[in-house]
């Protein structure tokens, strides 16, 4: 039980890699809050695991201040909530980049600061999901890239000040990972993955359980020497670079 008495808070957490994240803490001993704008999926999730639900926008600060109100402690924080917009540069739009930025890179800031006094007295880790594009570029991804970027410095500024309190903060950077998050951001359309994914060290998708386990490493204290680092789970995509052959 590696996570036996500790407190977890998982935004974005209703389906996908934070539901997978959830359930892996649940199993390994954690009192877990789920925390989603997605109340139905985030509601159904809680009553089959085990676990608590907070509806939570984590571009709110109002909401943020609500939901982490409610807790005397904090252990974990997992700051996974996120979403994908593809367009060009030339078309997008500053509604569509601010919203991108709002939640994925907003929403970790927030995160982050709120959770600094349920922490300070006792320690605790925060696990800021980034992503591949947080280390380097995609074509169509501006805002999301941007977004991922971010997080990454904000990380490491965070894991430089707060280690003086035992908080201990690092970032993953999922890759191609079997989720619906590109369907989502296309409108629901399918897309074969299957030129992109050939292009891999490891020739395949990611599962959201892969993900977990690695959310879960630096969640527990195995990872207790672990801060201010970028961990990718990406298949090999950051080990190459544009001119590598095929």
């Amino acid at each position: 039980m590696r996570l036996d008495g500790k407190i977890a808070l998982i935004t974005g957490a209703a389906r996908g890699q934070g539901a997978a994240a959830a359930r892996r803490f649940v199993a390994e001993g954690a009192r877990v809050i789920i925390a989603d704008v997605n109340d139905d999926a985030g509601k159904a999730l809680a009553a089959e695991i085990g676990a608590d639900y907070r509806h939570l926008d984590v571009g709110s600060e109002e909401a943020w201040a609500q939901v982490t109100g409610e807790l005397d402690r904090l252990d974990v924080l997992v700051n996974n909530a996120g979403v994908l917009h593809f367009s060009p540069l030339p078309q997008t739009t500053l509604a569509d980049y601010e919203r991108v930025i709002r939640i994925n890179q907003v929403g970790t800031f927030l995160g982050m600061r709120s959770v600094v006094p349920l922490m300070t007295e006792h320690g605790g880790s925060i696990v800021n999901v980034s992503s591949v594009e947080g280390l380097a570029a995609m074509p169509l991804l501006v805002a999301y890239t941007a977004s991922k970027f971010a997080i990454r410095g904000m990380t490491k500024v965070a894991a430089v000040e707060l280690g003086r309190h035992n908080i201990r903060v690092n970032s993953v950077h999922p890759g191609a990972i079997a989720t619906d998050m590109v369907k989502d951001a296309l409108g629901g359309h399918d897309v074969d993955m299957t030129p992109m994914l050939k292009k891999l060290a490891i020739r395949r998708a990611g599962r959201p359980e892969e993900v977990a386990n690695l959310v879960l490493f630096l969640a527990s204290d195995e990872s207790s020497y672990c801060t201010g680092g970028e961990f990718s789970i990406d298949g090999g995509a950051a080990a190459t670079h544009g001119l590598a052959p095929s």
